[in-house]
């Protein structure tokens, strides 16, 4: 395993403007969409991003869970795929907690609103790669 791998998986992460999340179709084809960051992880377990209910992979998570994230650093050509689940939450308490100001852009009706969701990722595992090295790593 990596050394400080949640730290230097860590900061890579919060360092990037786009997330590119991906979900599996009805053929099991997986599908890749990019994203905006995070807005709250808690080590590199769990993520949490906002999205539309209506939208094609919150339908797709419903019926398959299985998900994976990818962040890829571009200036120094490293990045991290993480393997794992994806749940749809749409609790009052989830939808608050990543609420900013501003999100009535893509949510007209606020942190109420049922188009609004939040997405839960948790990994199990990933690969790393930098300076030409890939490494496999279990997420504990």
């Amino acid at each position: 395993m990596m050394k400080d791998a949640e730290q230097t998986i860590g900061n890579l992460v919060d360092k990037q403007s786009v997330s590119f999340l991906s979900s599996v179709d009805g053929d099991g084809c997986p599908n890749t969409k990019a994203m905006l960051p995070p807005r709250k992880r808690e080590g590199i377990k769990t993520f949490f991003f906002s999205t539309n209910t209506s939208s094609m992979r919150v339908a797709q998570y419903r019926k398959n869970p299985l998900a994976c994230i990818y962040f890829c650093d571009k200036r120094f050509f490293r990045g991290v795929m993480l393997k794992g689940t994806m749940e749809v939450l749409e609790d009052a308490a989830s939808k608050e907690m990543i609420w900013r100001e501003g999100d009535t852009t893509y949510y007209a009706k606020g942190v109420t609103d049922p188009d609004y969701c939040v997405l839960k990722f948790t990994a199990h595992a990933g690969r790393y790669y930098t300076d030409f090295h890939s490494e496999d790593f279990i997420v504990e």
